[in-house]
């Protein structure tokens, strides 16, 4: 494939803004065929909600880029990518608020519970980037086997979740810069009285600093890549400072009470601190750039995600032990924290680790979210010009930039409460659809699926769903009575059991996740509980978000795909 793309020269400027680099497709051709369009719009969504994509047809989009991307990753990068990428993008960014405001000190469980829902999605991503290894990561995964429409939901959060990912980062990475230089957080940001709260302190220095690291990830993914193992590998020393120190000075008077808020605090900061152990999924986009996936993923996913969650139980348990959990400050806690206790030179450390951690989550994340984006593109879910390659740097300029603008934009305005809960929502539940497309995978194959077997598995899908939304439903309206929980996994361990006795339509041939289906439907129940966890402020602004989306997908995307799905039959 990669000969096919470097004999593949391009003939036209990378630059260039055409009608027909963004909208190329015959149903975008003039007024007259766009209104033919949406007249047979319910016909073309029933094609798009019946119809999947296949593993050759993601592999071959690549055409759509018109220059390849450079293979030059190796296992070395990808495990300190996803280092890089996962250390820095949550346990410096809420693990104060969370501990403060939900947890207390029991904030070491709501991170072991969310690393143990995360490892289980790292498994599932690690078998489709395997076996697809391409840049479009859980978009392609999910149009392989779940379909368009799908996909396009899927798309539409992963927009959301990179925009306001990236911009949470870039707010506490100003916040951290400031408890530097001043014990008030916000002094470097602008109060506007008539704004919203949540939206009233303006952050120049936030959106500048997304804009620099996007503009290093747009110059190169092998220079990026070397900046950040070298930068990782550094943080990694400080880590470990942090958490010998934790243990020295740390009092476990201080611990005490531990459940200040009860299990339900502790899921619920669960459910939010799992944006901590975002970033790894970056990991996954790179697979196209990657000498040898189906060796270097496994390595880079599995290994430095197990290693990660070690960590952040050891770095929240310190945290904890060094200050009461109702004095933790919400931005920067760490740095903070050793000011409090007298070491004040270790604060200037703590916060330029954690800046160094923020950094480089920024500059993976402005990596891997522009693969997601040159994917979607390529698919023309979103206009192609969106997926062209860039001839000298080898990498997705104009994606990166649909990334970047917005989420400067965001980091501006909006306070990190405002962003978490939101962003926690839509990763949740990308993971959760990963998990239900790994079991489509293995138990269902178009036109060599027993129509019977189909029904069976459908059945036991909808019974894992079901009795998981059931139990998150409970449990968010505040039950106590144990019967409703019990009937709840009884139901959710029949439908997957069931599951387990149907016969396997797919054998992975290289990698593949252990003890399926009991693994994936694990994931699929402690995703969806997370969820539950979350308030109604985070369903809320998601089905808002979710609804903008569906406007664009019924007067473009639809629209777009259908064309392209139309000339690839006819090609």
């Amino acid at each position: 494939m990669a000969e096919q793309t470097q004999n593949h020269k391009p003939t036209r400027s990378y630059w260039r803004w055409s009608k027909q680099d963004f909208f190329p497709e015959e149903s975008f051709q003039n007024l007259a065929s766009y209104k033919t369009a949406l007249s047979h719009t319910c016909f073309r969504l029933k094609d798009r909600l019946l119809n999947r994509s296949s593993v050759a047809n993601e592999m071959l989009l690549f055409q759509e880029s018109e220059n390849a991307m450079k293979k030059c990753l190796t296992w070395w990068d990808l495990v300190w990518m996803s280092f890089g990428s996962v250390v820095g993008s949550g346990i410096f960014v809420i693990t104060g608020q969370e501990t403060r405001y939900d947890a207390g000190p029991a904030i070491i469980l709501s991170y072991a519970v969310s690393g143990f829902s995360a490892l289980l999605s790292v498994l599932c991503y690690t078998e489709f980037a395997v076996e697809i290894p391409v840049a479009g990561g859980s978009f392609s995964y999910l149009r392989v086997e779940l379909g368009d429409f799908v996909a396009f939901i899927a798309a539409g959060n992963i927009l959301l979740e990179a925009i306001v990912g990236a911009a949470g980062l870039a707010r506490s990475w100003s916040s951290y810069f400031a408890s530097m230089i001043n014990t008030d957080t916000d002094f470097l940001r602008i109060r506007v009285s008539y704004f919203a709260d949540g939206f009233n302190l303006l952050d120049p220095i936030a959106a500048v600093v997304l804009l620099i690291a996007d503009g290093i990830a747009m110059s190169g993914t092998r220079r990026t890549s070397i900046l950040n193992w070298i930068s990782s590998v550094l943080s990694f020393m400080v880590i470990l400072f942090i958490i010998v120190i934790g243990f020295i000075r740390g009092k476990t008077s201080n611990l005490v009470p531990f459940f200040p808020y009860g299990a339900r605090g502790v899921f619920r900061a669960a459910a939010v601190v799992y944006w901590s152990y975002t970033g790894f999924d970056m990991v996954a986009t790179m697979a196209e750039e990657t000498k040898n996936p189906t060796r270097d993923i496994p390595l880079g996913l599995v290994g430095s995600m197990s290693m990660i969650t070690v960590v952040y139980c050891l770095m929240a348990l310190v945290l904890s032990m060094m200050q009461k959990y109702n004095e933790v400050d919400a931005n920067a806690a760490y740095s903070v924290v050793f000011e409090k206790i007298g070491m004040t030179w270790a604060k200037y450390l703590v916060s330029i680790c954690a800046l160094k951690g923020m950094t480089t989550s920024m500059l993976i994340g402005g990596l891997g979210q522009a693969r997601y984006m040159t994917q979607i593109a390529r698919a023309h879910m979103i206009p192609p010009w969106f997926a062209l390659v860039h001839p000298r740097t080898g990498t997705p300029i104009n994606a990166t930039l649909l990334m970047a603008i917005p989420g400067a934009t965001i980091a501006l305005f909006s306070s990190l409460d405002v962003l978490s809960s939101i962003f926690s929502f839509s990763t949740l539940l990308i993971f959760m659809l990963v998990a239900v497309a790994l079991l489509v995978r293995r138990y269902y194959v178009k036109d060599t699926t027993a129509k019977r077997d189909l029904v069976k598995f459908l059945a036991c899908l909808f019974v894992i769903i079901g009795s998981s939304i059931g139990i998150a439903v409970l449990w968010n309206s505040n039950t106590t009575e144990w019967v409703g929980y019990a009937v709840g996994a009884f139901l959710w361990f029949l439908g997957t059991l069931g599951m387990g006795l149907l016969p396997k339509q797919r054998v992975t041939n290289v990698w593949g996740v252990p003890l399926v289906p009991w693994l994936p439907s694990l994931s699929i129940g402690m995703n969806l509980f997370l969820i539950g966890s979350l308030g109604y402020q985070a369903f809320l602004r998601f089905f808002i978000c979710s609804a903008v989306m569906l406007i664009y997908y019924f007067l473009v995307g639809l629209h777009a795909t259908y064309d392209m799905a139309r000339q690839n039959q006819q090609a």
